[in-house]
């Protein structure tokens, strides 16, 4: 019987053509998959087998593309002392055109072109172009993007049309078997966004969490169990991502929960409480927890050393059941916004939060203020001796808003340090660092001037 490839636009399409070996794996099955955030899933597949005794072939296909072949681990739950693994093939190297073509070199096939022609003889190359010998031991050179189709005397063999795992297995009792497949692939990832709506005054925000998961492992995984695995899992060797770009998330209004949360030796665990498909090359976003109105404080923060114009504009929340929160956090990013007078939303701004367990402060950077200045200034500088000198700075801050605020001056010191003289108050926050909190009036000015000694050996 003649077969015949016909293309379509440069894909292959296969009229009445199977290429599913004997013993391939089609059963039905039960998957779970774990996913982490650095590009890495465990997955677990459970499927029914009908098993022959003694030693065969089983193709177990619909794995991942960058599955780690090295981390399947394999049983049968009904008989485990009955079935042995011997060996494992991971085949990848998948059908194409071109490496169909290949296991036709010094065969004869006939070529069609889109102009109608026919050409017949034995190939003897295939690239760009197809090389035949003709029956009279001419040569023919055909421009591949010209072929419309080719005849073939029968089916190639050994063809894979997706990656495929291939074990030689032992079986001393034959029949079906519930068999229990896991195996560690990158490709996969997923990673936390919130919404985050401030109301009128600024005191209060509406926030939901989003769990966005990128599939790109190359495989579907249909109804599966889902968990989220939210930590910093330490890999022997760094993974190297393979991901588009995020989608853009939008403020949506949550349902009721649909992740169960615990925590998992060092890390916290999210199970999604009903199944769900995972396409590959897909991402999916679930909602992680309803809307949660919790209190805001609206702080100015002004730290010159970085930016010495800037005074940043921080929310700060506390993540603690009695503001309607207190669940563990992972790690995302926070998109703000806020109703104008029309109720139409505006974007504020956003910042990144890291893992952030419950009763913890988040601050949010969400920009930096319009009407509020700040200057820094060295005012003067002595050296007292070899180990030592003497700085003072000053700090002004402008008000130009129409309500009083209060900002935090942060300043950073070095080394064996005294502030000898001060106009304000500070807080020592750590070895390096003070704080002044400084109350401005609406279309104000305050200056603070500090002298820091410094000493070393």
């Amino acid at each position: 019987m003649i077969k015949k490839i016909i293309y379509c636009t440069g894909i292959i399409c296969f009229v009445s053509l199977s290429l599913v070996v004997s013993n391939t794996i089609a059963q039905e099955k039960q998957v779970a998959v774990t996913i982490y955030q650095n590009n890495l899933g465990l997955v677990h597949d459970v499927r029914k087998m009908e098993l022959a005794k003694g030693n065969q072939e089983i193709r177990f296909t619909d794995v991942a593309s960058f599955i780690d072949p090295t981390s399947v681990h394999f049983k049968s739950l009904t008989a485990p002392d009955a079935v042995t693994l011997l060996e494992q093939n991971y085949e990848y190297d998948l059908v194409s055109s071109e490496k169909i073509l290949k296991k036709y070199i010094d065969q004869v096939v006939q070529l069609f072109t889109k102009e109608g022609k026919i050409f017949e003889g034995k190939l003897l190359s295939v690239g760009g172009n197809a090389v035949l010998e003709t029956k009279d031991g001419g040569i023919q050179s055909i421009l591949m993007a010209n072929v419309q189709n080719i005849d073939f005397p029968k089916l190639p063999a050994g063809l894979i049309t997706r990656p495929t795992l291939v074990w030689l297995l032992s079986s001393t009792k034959p029949g079906k078997h519930l068999m229990e497949t896991s195996y560690l692939t990158e490709g996969i990832d997923w990673h936390a966004e919130y919404v985050a709506a401030v109301n009128d005054d600024e005191t209060k925000i509406d926030l939901s969490a989003w769990v966005s998961i990128n599939n790109q492992s190359g495989t579907d995984y249909e109804n599966a169990k889902l968990k989220l695995v939210a930590g910093d899992v330490n890999r022997a060797v760094a993974p190297q991502p393979k991901r588009r770009d995020n989608v853009e998330m939008r403020a949506m209004q949550a349902a009721a929960p649909q992740f169960e949360e615990k925590a998992f030796f060092e890390y916290h665990l999210y199970t999604l409480q009903r199944a769900a498909t995972v396409r590959n090359n897909q991402i999916k976003q679930l909602s992680l927890f309803p809307t949660a109105t919790t209190p805001i404080k609206k702080k100015y923060e002004y730290d010159g050393s970085k930016n010495e114009k800037k005074v940043n504009v921080i929310l700060e929340l506390v993540n603690s059941e009695k503001n309607g929160m207190g669940l563990p956090l992972p790690a995302g990013k926070v998109r703000v916004y806020k109703a104008d007078a029309d109720q139409s939303q505006v974007f504020l701004g956003e910042d990144k939060i890291e893992h952030t367990p419950k009763d913890e402060k988040i601050p949010l950077h969400v920009g930096d203020a319009f009407d509020v200045v700040g200057e820094r200034k060295q005012v003067n500088y002595k050296q007292l001796s070899k180990q030592s000198r003497e700085e003072s700075w000053q700090i002004t801050l402008r008000n130009h808003k129409k309500e009083e605020i209060e900002v935090v001056v942060r300043e950073h010191l070095w080394g064996d340090w005294e502030i000898r003289e001060s106009s304000h108050t500070y807080i020592k926050k750590d070895a390096n660092t003070v704080e002044f909190l400084i109350p401005i009036k609406k279309d104000g000015e305050e200056t603070v001037k500090y002298t820091v000694w410094y000493r070393w050996q």
